[in-house]
């Protein structure tokens, strides 16, 4: 049975990139969108280039968010507002949006182990209001390093968080992204958990700079599935 398509808007990006490739690699089809249509066909040519027995299209945003009933924002927190504002017109009810976004205070020339504060409570719960009437939203991929997900050698072996209030978005999402190998998903609640979740990116960053490495997140003690 053929995997559902994704479109990964910001898919030219460091944390896009690495998901497109390694998607692609598990055989999920995948449409990089990016805001210049040309940056994003160059992206799924160095996609198909790491990954030749991948299914990879570039697009502009509208395009691509157009393209899939299951859309990846990634995108920087500066970008977000905007990014969604333009996609209002092609997003439809019953399509599911997976936020990635975190309020970095990099966005506004800020330390990134810092975070912002959100009227919403979240860069998710932003996106939620943000998006037409009947488009579900979920929270996701705040830990997972891209460095990690770009190299195709690295063995991954790390949990993804998510936050949703509705169940089956969920597990719709974690049966997609835990077909990449290593990767396992983990409930994490409403979407409100998200204000939580979101800031474990500047931990880690932190992390990464004392310790030179690439840190993510496992939680242990959770029953076999």
């Amino acid at each position: 049975m053929p995997s559902e398509a994704i479109s990964i808007i910001g898919g030219s990006g460091a944390l896009g990139f690495g998901l497109a490739v390694r998607l692609g690699r598990a055989g999920v089809p995948v449409v990089i969108g990016s805001r210049e249509a040309g940056r994003a066909q160059e992206a799924a040519a160095k996609a198909l280039e790491a990954v030749p027995e991948g299914s990879f299209t570039g697009a502009a945003n509208e395009e691509a968010a157009a393209a899939s009933e299951l859309v990846l924002l990634s995108v920087p927190f500066r970008s977000q507002s905007e990014t969604l504002t333009n996609l209002k017109t092609v997003l439809r009810e019953g399509q599911l949006v997976v936020d990635a976004t975190v309020p970095l205070a990099a966005a506004v020339s800020g330390k990134a182990t810092r975070t912002l504060g959100v009227w919403q409570g979240s860069a998710a719960q932003q996106a939620e209001e943000m998006v037409p009437e009947g488009v579900r939203v979920i929270s996701a991929l705040h830990t997972i390093s891209a460095a990690k997900l770009k190299d195709l050698d690295h063995e991954l072996d790390e949990d993804v968080l998510v936050c949703g209030d509705k169940k089956a978005d969920k597990e719709r999402f974690s049966a997609l992204i835990e077909l990449i190998p290593g990767l396992r998903t983990v409930d994490c609640g409403k979407l409100e958990m998200a204000r939580l979740t979101e800031q474990l990116t500047p931990l880690l960053i932190g992390i990464n700079i004392r310790y030179k490495t690439h840190a993510g997140i496992k939680i242990s003690g959770l029953p076999a599935r």
